[in-house]
């Protein structure tokens, strides 16, 4: 008897080895629900693990295009390495990138002349008929006839104005930025300084937005992925060392 016992617990246990493998195995072929936040539905969104698509390859605008998905052909140059928009062409209007980018810390240099009035929009994606992101703010304080510290340099524009670090170089003379983007945390930061940090949903973040330009836009910048813009509001500037690294 005790022999029978033995092999029917020996059975026994084979045959609960065979369920819990082929349970695993189950599991491991089920596919899986990812969670992605709010993030836009785009086929050319990068995730992880690849290597994210340059904004600038110092030779050409190959990775933008005009708002309406055309090519580059009036206005926005490559000159010397950097990216410069020649206002004696006249207005060319705003560029955008081919690819949508999730978090991100973008490092550029840039300069604009006098008087000038320009800004880099991250998280751009469509409200309605608007194409609209946030926006580094990029501006000639100096030359400014009236100034609102949330449109000046380094702001996140019209939502968020520089702290007391802001130290902002002479006009004509090129500036050091850089934009983390990490989830809810976004940070501007200017010449070395971390100028603006900000926790997108939070009830400051709410409460600014709807006292802004975009208190009418659901939602506004909380899209986790988005394009990239540069925008022409008719002034001449420049850009340099341009440098995205993925966060995700």
């Amino acid at each position: 008897m005790s022999t029978i016992l033995q092999l029917c617990r020996i059975v026994g246990t084979l045959a609960l080895m065979t369920c819990l493998l082929l349970a695993d195995s189950a599991e491991a072929a089920r596919p899986r629900r990812v969670r992605r936040g709010n993030r836009s539905v785009a086929k050319d969104c990068y995730p992880l693990q690849q290597v994210v698509p340059p904004l600038f390859d110092g030779q050409t605008l190959d990775n933008w295009t005009t708002l309406d998905g055309k090519p580059i052909t009036t206005g926005w140059e490559v000159v010397d390495g950097m990216i410069h928009l020649n206002k004696e062409q006249g207005r060319a209007g705003n560029i955008i990138t081919k690819h949508e980018y999730g978090d991100f810390e973008l490092s550029f240099d840039w300069k604009i002349a006098a008087g000038g009035n320009s800004g880099l929009k991250y998280r751009v994606q469509k409200y309605g008929n608007k194409t609209l992101g946030c926006e580094y703010q990029i501006y000639d304080d100096v030359g400014a006839r009236k100034l609102d510290p949330k449109n000046s340099s380094g702001s996140l524009y019209d939502l968020y104005e520089p702290n007391e670090h802001k130290q902002l170089n002479a006009t004509g003379e090129f500036n050091s930025t850089r934009i983390v983007v990490r989830g809810n945390h976004i940070e501007h930061w200017l010449n070395g300084k971390q100028i603006v940090a900000v926790t997108v949903g939070s009830p400051d973040w709410n409460e600014r937005v709807a006292a802004s330009k975009f208190a009418e836009e659901k939602d506004f910048g909380e899209n986790r992925f988005g394009k990239i813009m540069l925008t022409d509001h008719g002034s001449e500037v420049w850009y340099r060392n341009i440098q995205i690294r993925s966060l995700d």
